[in-house]
């Protein structure tokens, strides 16, 4: 895994919040009978294991030779396109690979298995790393058919103390959620991703708790738009299912906590007869066209959120944001 931390306007646009370079094996677990109606297991714990300890082996494998190819079978959604971008550039800049990168180990793991109908069907693992801080791992395993791969789709890394309690049935499997207006939340899952993006954009509703991720980054990129020396435009995007898709687990509290994502432009141009400088070598090797005034950075984020019940009238809290460059185009 690549450290990474979440970008500002004004540092290297590449790096995110903690990267993942996390590939996860093209693996199978048992096929789930009628997992198309029956209320089911995604997998039992001792496959879920099975899936994270090969998951570290070939994750280590392929950030140590940048391979690409490998983690585009592997991973999916906003973990894939940041990871897959992630890699590609850092393959161009050291065709070589990267012998002195120190292996992932993950320990003090608990599998978070729903019960579930239908697809796709998911579960989360929750470890300690060795890398630096204190934040437990936490990896959302996405899979989209019986017959298919287990694909790591989330990674968030959070506080041990801001972690929630989870509810659980009589069985002892935490509890999925909803993902549309039946999830009983303040804001459903599949609307978190529009939400969020028109939030920042416009300023627009209070489903949000202030923080770093929705105040005061609204008041960053003000504090950017106001700059006389290069004019700094945003826009920010909602993503979807399936390509997209939005996973929760029930809370003790009757909230949930929610992994879902965006997408998010920044363009810098600047004035007549100069010309953009870009030194990054790991951005040079993302961009595209020439960047004769301007530059447009294209950014992939995932994010985990604490979201309260309906009836409790509470925020929508942030407990990770992991931000990573996928294109930059010149113009």
């Amino acid at each position: 895994m690549k450290g990474t931390r979440v970008r500002t306007p004004r540092r290297t646009p590449l790096a995110a919040a903690v990267t993942a370079g996390a590939l996860l094996a093209s693996l199978t677990g048992c096929v789930t009978v009628h997992g198309e109606s029956a209320v089911v297991p995604a997998l039992g714990k001792a496959e879920a294991a099975k899936v994270l300890r090969t998951f570290v082996e070939r994750n280590n494998r392929a950030n140590t030779a940048y391979d690409t190819a490998l983690n585009a079978r592997i991973e999916t959604g906003a973990l894939g396109a940041i990871d897959q971008a992630g890699l590609t550039a850092r393959k161009k800049v050291r065709p070589q690979g990267n012998p002195d990168y120190v292996p992932l180990k993950l320990t003090d793991t608990r599998y978070l298995i729903p019960e579930q109908a239908g697809w796709p069907k998911f579960f989360v693992t929750d470890s300690r790393s060795n890398r630096k801080g204190q934040g437990r791992w936490l990896f959302v395993f996405q899979r989209d058919r019986a017959d298919g791969p287990w694909k790591a789709a989330y990674l968030s890394v959070v506080d041990p103390d801001a972690m929630p309690e989870f509810a659980r049935d009589a069985e002892g499997h935490v509890k999925a959620v909803p993902v549309g207006g039946a999830s009983g939340l303040t804001v459903a899952p599949d609307q978190l991703s529009r939400r969020y993006t028109r939030y920042l954009q416009e300023g627009a509703g209070d489903n949000f708790a202030t923080g770093p991720h929705t105040s005061v980054q609204r008041k960053q990129r003000l504090k950017e738009m106001k700059r006389t020396s290069v004019r700094n435009e945003f826009a920010d995007q909602a993503v979807r299912s399936p390509q997209f898709a939005p996973f929760g687990l029930r809370t003790k509290d009757g909230g949930a906590l929610v992994f879902f994502a965006s997408r998010h432009h920044h363009k810098q141009t600047l004035p007549r007869g100069y010309r953009p400088q870009i030194k990054n070598p790991l951005v040079k090797a993302l961009m595209s066209g020439t960047p004769k005034q301007s530059v447009t950075f294209v950014r992939m984020s995932e994010q985990a959120v604490t979201v309260p019940a309906r009836k409790s009238h509470g925020k929508v809290d942030f407990l990770s944001r992991i931000e990573g460059l996928t294109t930059a185009r010149g113009s």
